[in-house]
């Protein structure tokens, strides 16, 4: 039987950092505040998102087949907090944060360490969260700074 306390203990232990992930469906944009992230290839380059089910981005991504993501920097906790509730909640995100879009139209932080643009090439759906494989097609770099951790925060996603 699992033991749900130690479960949800050890599964915080993972670290992830936190990001803006940029979605676009044509001419609607949204952003939402992502940590389930990671590096998956080097050739190509691949990274995974994993991304709620019953979110509006979720959505947005399956159908454009693009996403972008916005590194944030330790000390922009405030940016994080602004995406964390869901648009149909909040109305846009992007009113009062400074962003430009990518060559897909995916909205990037203008004051973040930097991005990467991905297109899927794959997907799981699989219990609460709709797994993302990412190829990288671009990259830019900001400025260099030290990444915003989850842990860091004070917040918990996981467990």
């Amino acid at each position: 039987m699992l033991d749900e306390k130690a479960k949800k203990i050890m599964l915080r232990k993972i670290p992830h950092g936190l990001y803006i992930c940029g979605v676009n469906n044509g001419e609607e944009l949204n952003g939402f505040t992502a940590s389930w992230l990671m590096q998956a290839s080097f050739q190509p380059p691949l990274i995974v998102n994993c991304v709620r089910k019953d979110s509006t981005s979720q959505q947005m991504i399956k159908t454009s087949g693009v996403f972008a993501i916005s590194f944030l920097e330790d000390g922009q906790k405030d940016i994080a907090q602004k995406f964390f509730k869901p648009i149909g909640r909040v109305g846009n995100k992007f009113g009062d944060v400074e962003f430009y879009l990518t060559k897909t139209g995916c909205p990037i932080i203008s004051n973040s360490l930097g991005y990467v643009e991905c297109n899927v090439v794959d997907l799981v759906e699989k219990g609460d969260h709709t797994i993302y494989v990412g190829e990288v097609i671009a990259a830019v770099v900001h400025r260099e700074g030290k990444q915003l951790l989850l842990e860091t925060t004070g917040w918990n996603y996981g467990g």
